[in-house]
Formats: structure tokens, sequence, C-alpha cells
């Protein structure tokens, strides 16, 4: 696993610690007796697709998917064909509802993070079909580093923190710089929560209110087929 120069940058010698060599052990003794996801080249496609100097938002999930073929290093997003998971299906409700866009057909969100939007897991790896199953082995304490990093930046930032998990670590962020927007997760056991949310209209006002650019929310539609 390797980190693009600008996070690795920003991050110090996170990398040379002992908790994430202990990590990387671990998950190389993994990746030979298990299937785990995302695929190695894939763990850090967040970070690769948002350079640390163009985060503008920060979108935390928690674990990543564990069927076949979803997870691919960032939080919600699944590449086409995959069918769309049921938490990013009412995001897309959502986002129709709050702001017009259409509900796309596919649940690739990679336009989002080329444009800023560091869609970032707390655990970001996890053995296929075994959810949660990654927790509590280092990747919290190297997210947490990321938002730490984040936070310290001067450049103000939207931090989003949808459920309880998430939104535990809005503690860790210096709110006179950087805005917080806090709310459900759009998982469908707390769904009814999420709806009316209005999320992404608040995460582009809040970015206007720092004299930033707005995201663009529309995404791309792939034939039919990509999603059910």
């Amino acid at each position: 696993m390797k980190l693009p120069p600008s996070w690795r940058k920003a991050l110090g010698g996170e990398l040379e610690k002992g908790y994430f060599k202990d990590l990387t052990s671990f998950l190389e003794a993994e990746r030979t007796t298990k299937e785990v996801f995302p695929p190695e080249p894939e763990v850090f496609t967040a970070f690769e697709l948002t350079p640390f100097e163009d985060v503008r938002v920060l979108l935390l999930g928690q674990d990543p998917y564990h069927d076949d073929g979803q997870a691919h290093g960032l939080c919600f997003s699944v590449k086409p064909p995959t069918k769309t998971p049921p938490s990013l299906k009412n995001m897309f409700k959502e986002l129709k509802e709050d702001l017009g866009v259409p509900i796309p057909t596919s649940g690739d969100l990679r336009p989002w993070a080329k444009q800023g939007v560091l869609l970032l897991n707390a655990v970001l790896t996890v053995v296929a079909h075994q959810p949660n199953s990654h927790k509590d082995k280092g990747w919290e304490t190297f997210t947490d580093a990321v938002i730490d990093r984040v936070n310290a930046r001067e450049a103000p930032v939207v931090f989003c923190f949808w459920g309880a998990y998430a939104r535990k670590k809005a503690k860790r962020v210096d709110t006179s710089r950087h805005a917080i927007f806090e709310g459900a997760h759009p998982s469908p056991l707390s769904a009814k929560k999420f709806f009316g949310s209005k999320p992404f209209s608040a995460i582009n006002q809040a970015l206007v209110a720092k004299e930033l650019a707005p995201i663009d929310w529309s995404l791309p539609s792939l034939p039919s087929q990509a999603v059910s």
C-alpha cells in the first residue's frame, strides 16, 4: 500500500509508527489466507483521487462494503456494473429531493472525489462477507490521524458525519475554522431520519459561506443494467 505524495507529506511519519507496521503485517497475513476487500491497489483510492491540498469536504463512512465487487476504496461508492447498495440508494433519493439531481444509474462516486470530497472510511479493509472483521486492528488510529491533519489545515473544510459512529469524530474538528454537518446515517435502519435532512445543499451552503466553490453532486448515468 502506497500513499500518494501529498498525503505522505501531510501525514508525516504515520506509516512508520509501530501500530501501522503491525497493521501492515496483519493485512499481509490476512490476504494470504482470506479474501480481503478492497483489492490492495485500491485501499488508498480516496487519497489518490483527492489530494490533501484539494480537500473541501470530508465524508466519513465506517466499514468498507463486504460483498463481492463492491469496495474500491471510497466510502459508499461502488464501481459499475455493481448494484447500488441500500445506503447509497437512500443517498441518491435524498439528493434528488434536496437538489433535484436525477438518480444516477451507477453508484460510482469518483466524480465527487475528484472535486475535493474525501470519501473516507474509518476502517479501510474488510474480510469478504464478514462486516467489521478488521475493526480495531489499527485503521481507526490511521484515519483519526487523517481527520486531525485535515482539521489542522488553514483552509476551511466541511466535515460530514452521518450516524452515531461518525458523529463521535466531531470533537476532533475545530469549528472556529471548519464546518460540520451531522445527521442520521442513510442506512435503511435510520433512513427515516436521514430523509429530509438535506445534507447536500447544507454542505454546499457551508462551502459558499467559507468562500469555496460548491460541489456538483450530479453523476453521469450509465446503461440501466448497471444498477437495480
